[in-house]
This record gives C-alpha cells, sequence and structure tokens, in this order.
C-alpha cells in the first residue's frame, strides 16, 4: 500500500512541474475545459434558478383551481375557426356552476381586463391592469388586504363603485397618505378605494401589486361581451379532499347540459387546470435542461479533446525523458500515473476557474434581478467536478499508456 502511495505522489509531483514549465500551453488547456465547465453549469444553474422561482411563485396556488372558459390555455386539437365560434362564458353561466355543481369550495366570476389608466387629482397611472372580478376572487388568489377591506357579496352582486388597489398601485397615486374613501377614476367614472393589498413582491404573472380589482358587475353595466373584447371565465376552486378527474367529469356533464349539447356534439368551453400549466412550465424547463447540455456538452468535447492533444505533445516532447526514467528502473505504471495526474490536474483546475466563474456572475446577476436569484448549488458544484475529472481522466488516458509502453532504448534514441 505504502508502494502505492509513493507512486501516486511521486507521479503527482511529476505531473505539477510539467504543468509549470508549460505554463502557455497548460493556460490554453485549461481555456478549453474551463469554457466547457463554465457552458454546462452555468446553463444548468441558471435553468435550477428559474425552476425553484416559478416553483415559489406556484406554491401559493392551489394547483386544483380550474379556469372554464372559451380559451385554452395551452395546446389544443381544435381548430382555430372553431374555437373562435365558441360562445363567451357569462355571468349567467357562473351563476349556473355555482348553484349547481358539488364539491366546489370557491368559485368567480371574471372578465378579463386590459390595460387602464387609474386617475386621482393631478396623479395619474397608466397601463394597469385592472381585474373585473366577483368577490369570491379573494377565497381563491394568494393575496392579503393590508389596508381597509376587500368589497363583499352585497358589493359583488349590486356591482357597487368601489375599487381594491394593488400595493404600488396605491403608493404611486397617494404617497404616504390614507387612500381609503378617496375617490379614484377609472373607465371614465367614479369609483371608491375601500381596500388596499399587502405587497405581494414579483410573480411570473401580473403581480397584485401592479394591478386593481373591481366588481365584475359594476363593469358589465357598461362593458358587453368583457373589456376591450375580451370575454370572462369562471374561476373554481374544488374542495381539498374531492377526486379531480371525477369533479372535471361532473361539472363537464352539467356544463354541457347547461349549454344543451348534444352527445354528440363536441365541448364548446374549455376546462384549464393550474396543475396541467404547471406540467407544461416543467417540460419547458426539462427541455432547457437537455438544450443547455447538448449544446455545453460540444464545448466541453473541445476542451476534452484540446488536453487529448497537449498530452499526446507531451509524451512526444518527453520521450528521452520517459527513455531515462524506465532504464532507471521506472515501472509502467508510474509513467502512466504520470501523464495521466497531468490530464486529470488539468481538467480539475480547468473545471474549478470555471465554477468560479460562475459563482462570480451569480452573485452579480441577483443584484440586478429584484426577487429572482441565481442560485450555484452544491450538485450542481459537485457535478462540475466530477465533469472535469472524468474527462481528464478520459482525455489523458491513451496518451497515458502510449506513453507507458514506450520502449527504454527506443525512447532514448527517439529523444537523441
Amino acid at each position: 500500500m505504502l508502494v502505492y502511495l509513493r507512486v501516486f505522489r511521486e507521479s503527482f509531483s511529476f505531473a505539477i512541474n510539467a504543468l509549470r514549465n508549460n505554463k502557455l500551453r497548460t493556460f490554453l488547456s485549461l481555456l478549453g475545459v474551463t469554457v466547457g465547465i463554465f457552458s454546462i453549469i452555468g446553463v444548468l444553474a441558471a435553468v435550477d434558478s428559474l425552476d425553484r422561482y416559478i416553483k415559489d411563485n406556484l406554491s401559493g396556488l392551489d394547483k386544483n383551481t380550474m379556469y372554464l372558459t372559451k380559451f385554452s390555455f395551452g395546446p389544443t386539437d381544435v381548430p382555430r375557426w372553431k374555437r373562435d365560434n365558441f360562445p363567451q362564458t357569462e355571468h349567467d353561466d357562473f351563476d349556473f356552476v355555482r348553484r349547481n355543481v358539488p364539491d366546489i369550495e370557491a368559485a368567480a366570476y371574471i372578465i378579463f381586463g386590459g390595460n387602464e389608466t387609474i386617475r386621482y387629482q393631478a396623479e395619474t397611472v397608466s397601463g394597469v391592469g385592472v381585474d373585473a372580478v366577483s368577490n369570491e376572487i379573494y377565497e381563491i388568489e394568494d393575496f392579503k388586504v393590508e389596508q381597509g377591506r376587500f368589497y363583499g357579496e352585497a358589493e359583488s352582486e349590486s356591482g357597487a363603485p368601489v375599487i381594491v388597489l394593488g400595493h404600488t398601485i396605491a403608493e404611486n397615486l397617494f404617497g404616504n397618505s390614507n387612500p381609503l374613501g378617496k375617490k379614484v377614476r377609472v373607465y371614465g367614472r367614479k369609483l371608491s378605494v375601500i381596500g388596499v393589498l399587502k405587497k405581494f413582491g414579483t410573480s411570473i404573472f401580473d403581480s397584485p401589486d401592479e394591478k386593481a380589482f373591481v366588481p365584475a358587475n359594476f363593469v358589465r353595466r357598461f362593458k358587453n361581451g368583457g373589456v376591450n373584447g375580451l370575454p370572462g371565465a369562471i374561476i373554481i376552486k374544488p374542495d381539498s379532499d374531492v377526486e379531480i378527474s371525477s369533479f372535471e367529469q361532473v361539472l363537464k356533464q352539467k356544463f354541457r347540459a347547461f349549454r344543451g349539447l348534444k352527445a354528440d356534439e363536441d365541448d364548446n368551453f374549455f376546462v384549464n387546470k393550474i396543475s396541467g400549466f404547471v406540467s407544461a412550465v416543467e417540460g419547458v424547463i426539462s427541455g432547457m435542461n437537455l438544450i443547455g447540455w447538448i449544446i455545453s456538452g460540444f464545448s466541453l468535447l473541445v476542451g476534452g479533446f484540446g488536453i487529448a492533444n497537449i498530452m499526446f505533445v507531451s509524451v512526444k516532447e518527453r520521450t528521452n525523458l520517459i527513455g531515462i526514467q524506465k532504464s532507471l528502473g521506472a515501472k509502467n505504471r508510474f509513467i502512466l500515473f504520470q501523464f495521466l495526474f497531468e490530464a486529470v490536474v488539468l481538467a480539475v483546475v480547468g473545471g474549478l476557474v470555471g465554477l468560479f466563474l460562475v459563482w462570480i456572475i451569480a452573485l452579480i446577476m441577483s443584484n440586478f434581478t429584484g426577487d429572482f436569484k441565481f442560485v450555484l448549488s452544491f450538485g450542481n458544484m459537485f457535478l462540475g467536478f466530477m465533469l472535469s475529472t472524468i474527462i481528464g481522466l478520459i482525455a489523458g488516458v491513451i496518451p497515458a499508456i502510449s506513453a507507458s509502453k514506450l520502449d527504454p532504448v527506443e525512447a532514448i534514441r527517439t529523444g537523441m
């Protein structure tokens, strides 16, 4: 055992000295592996960070929440011309669903709003997403009221001229003053501010901080067919203990009957589940991972070829030295380990430099991206280290074997 440890130590020492004596060649070899490891770990870190950011944003949502509307949130086999002829989801549809479909914890009716301008005296905020939605949305969405209250059932049913502002919108309009009871102008009409939402932060969807909420029935008074031509939807949150596939089947059957569809007729609506959106996002992230591996793999392959090429040159240059070492009693395994260690050290150092660069860039980027944080996990760091080691072994094994099998007499003669 001690003999092998001594062989390892001396082989490692020879490898380090060889790298020191050829600094430029060593640097160029390191560069190839550094770029490869930087590419792979950089892509993995970016995708992992994106995955974590999306899952954090979706964590507050009930993945069983459904949107019943004329639009499909994902790919569909229904042709475009047919979808365009689907009837819009009206408030009467909402009334039927909440009264006749069992196992519903909460259901809300929303009219998809375009961007509106909100004014208070001399202050104006443009491009605000105003959601015209019934009061039940507060039981479904993951936001809380910081000041005042959300509008209740009576205000929602009567279409009262009230509004709840997102945190950022309230700040832009009123600054540090109390917004409750103040009148703002939206849709060319005056509405009373009755609540301000608690700060939510950034989101992959429209953040509630940048939105405002008004009763759907208030908008229905003067907007037919939705706001800016966009239709409505029924947002449904099933009971937590219900079997989702069975619930969806019952929902479709009852809604088909309400719309008078015959057995041989296709659905003229879509039931979009949040869980389906999450699965689609995860599929996109997996695809990004795969593409990143393929592209970065080419960079790493080039780095491996660079190390192999340098090692063959190194064997050629030191042929005379190899012959002298073998004539003095050096074993084949000593020569093998000497060149193998040189290749591995090159690859590992290059990989560590690549990891360091990813870490630095992740720190810099995180300071400019707000709530989105780039994360270099221990798993990715370990993967980068192992990949660089494996590349060094693969790239160095053939030159090392060829060096260990040289005949000492021929090696000395060749060197001379």
